[in-house]
């Protein structure tokens, strides 16, 4: 499980978190939504380590991560996959993946697994990761984290710009990790995609946690969703 205690962190004096309180369990979706500077992003890059904490403790089945050095994060066992991918653009597909893998000391037959996700990888292996197209650019951040076999992966508005084919690869590839029991905390501006694969939603409203509810009772009653996120 990954859980936030009350954290509360942001960006020099600029405090864009204040006592956030979340829970992710093994083999769930939760997905947090939010208008735009909700602090949606800030959540991820904390938890992460990016940013350090000004209270509150974040931890991953029970061990406290909060304060630890921004690499040792991944290999406790998050993945992070970030709004706008991030890759080593000059370095290949294969490169790339090496990273994920050394992060947690994985070998060959991870890597393996990871390719029979994403097989349109497996064939350009050799190709660098900035002639990749935008969908397979996506696809490689995301088979580069799930390289370290994560306990808790983290997806940052993975659909932005994608056409519907690669959409759908990734919301496949998502649900399998769920599958194996991963716990997976979802960042997504695409409102009815979001409530198409997630179990739980969390809203966040300037810095602060409110509503968690089953996204099957979203599902049936989008003015909730319009109360938060105007949309």
């Amino acid at each position: 499980m990954l859980d936030l205690q009350a954290i509360s962190a942001g960006y020099g004096r600029a405090q864009v978190l204040r006592d956030l309180s979340l829970s992710v369990a093994a083999g769930e979706i939760l997905c947090l939504l939010g208008r735009n500077g909700a602090g949606k992003t800030t959540t991820m890059r904390a938890i992460m380590g990016l940013l350090p904490l000004m209270s509150g403790r974040v931890l991953l089945d029970g061990e406290t991560l909060s304060g630890r050095p921004a690499h040792e994060v991944p290999r406790a066992g998050i993945g992070y996959i970030p709004q706008g991918r991030r890759l080593f653009s000059g370095l290949t597909v294969a490169e790339n993946l090496e990273v994920g893998l050394r992060a947690r000391g994985s070998g060959r037959e991870v890597r393996d697994e990871v390719l029979a996700l994403f097989p349109r990888l497996a064939e350009r292996l050799n190709q660098r990761a900035e002639t990749l197209s935008g969908g397979e650019q996506q696809m490689l951040a995301t088979a580069r984290a799930l390289c370290l076999r994560p306990k808790a992966l983290l997806l940052d508005e993975p659909t932005e710009g994608l056409q519907p084919s690669m959409i759908e690869a990734i919301r496949q590839v998502i649900v399998k990790m769920r599958a194996a029991g991963v716990a997976i905390l979802l960042v997504e501006q695409r409102v009815d995609a979001v409530l198409s694969v997630a179990d739980r939603v969390a809203f966040i409203e300037n810095g602060q946690g409110g509503e968690v509810l089953p996204a099957e009772r979203l599902r049936r009653d989008h003015a909730i969703v319009k109360r938060y996120v105007g949309v």
